[in-house]
């Protein structure tokens, strides 16, 4: 049976992806074909489940991985891909109630506690969020992922000075990390790692319908700019709202926090 080099190298652990949806489409045919003729292996459901996610069908990321979870309710890994696609979705309680037995509170995951506290800022309880970042920085000093995440928790709190630094401080982190490139913008880890969330609007900055002046916030000194180019890669920019060039609005294909 065939399955696409990319998907292999996921499947070793490898740091390859697919960089685009079409070929996570084509991913997700494939790991589908391996998933239709051994549904019961925990791997195969966990690598289909992602390219599901990574090509935009995350409800049924989520059937497959609940199945997955049903036939392997104490293997850690799918608990872990059970609950972040969970979050995808929008079901933040059951995401958070998976989430916490995806890990164990004498051998806590990093990754795990950093998607609680993703969940946790999608649901507004900020403070509890940050929380688990510290905790997950505690594991994993320096890690960029928790620290961009617990930048924006402190954005979204409206802590700004805290959330730019937090956020500084994550990109040295990447631009030292092996797989950042300066020609792409991002580091091959984010890619690989994150789906693709719902855009939002940026909490630097006003609501789309208030007008401000147009050199109230630079667009420059913006700290989600930074996460963005820094995390997602993307080609940040603002985005003018309305006939008059006063209002203003700041998106990203790819904010976070990402579970």
């Amino acid at each position: 049976m065939r399955s696409t080099a990319a998907g292999a190298a996921l499947a070793e652990g490898g740091a390859t992806a697919p960089a685009s949806e079409e070929e996570w489409r084509r991913e997700a045919q494939a790991w589908g074909e391996r998933y239709n003729a051994n549904s019961s292996d925990p791997q195969v459901a966990v690598h289909y489940a992602q390219a599901l996610r990574q090509s935009g069908q995350r409800a049924q990321a989520v059937a497959v991985l609940e199945q997955a979870s049903l036939r392997n309710p104490r293997n850690m890994e799918v608990l872990g891909a059970y609950g972040r696609a969970l979050a995808d979705v929008g079901n933040y309680q059951q995401a958070l109630d998976v989430l916490g037995r995806a890990h164990v509170p004498e051998h806590p995951d990093w990754r795990i506690l950093s998607a609680q506290g993703a969940v946790l800022d999608q649901i507004g309880r900020h403070a509890d969020a940050q929380r688990y970042y510290e905790t997950a920085l505690k594991i994993a000093p320096d890690e960029p992922t928790v620290l961009s995440n617990l930048g924006l928790s402190y954005a979204l709190s409206k802590d700004l000075p805290r959330a730019e630094a937090t956020l500084k401080r994550a990109d040295a982190c990447v631009k030292k990390s092996p797989g950042h490139s300066r020609e792409s913008g991002k580091s091959s880890f984010f890619a690989k790692c994150y789906p693709s969330p719902p855009s939002r609007q940026c909490p630097f900055n006003p609501p789309a319908d208030r007008a401000v002046s147009g050199n109230a916030r630079s667009s420059a000194g913006c700290p989600c700019r930074l996460r963005c180019e820094t995390a997602c890669g993307c080609r940040w920019s603002p985005i003018r709202r309305g006939p008059s060039s006063r209002r203003r609005d700041h998106r990203c294909a790819r904010p976070g926090p990402w579970p």
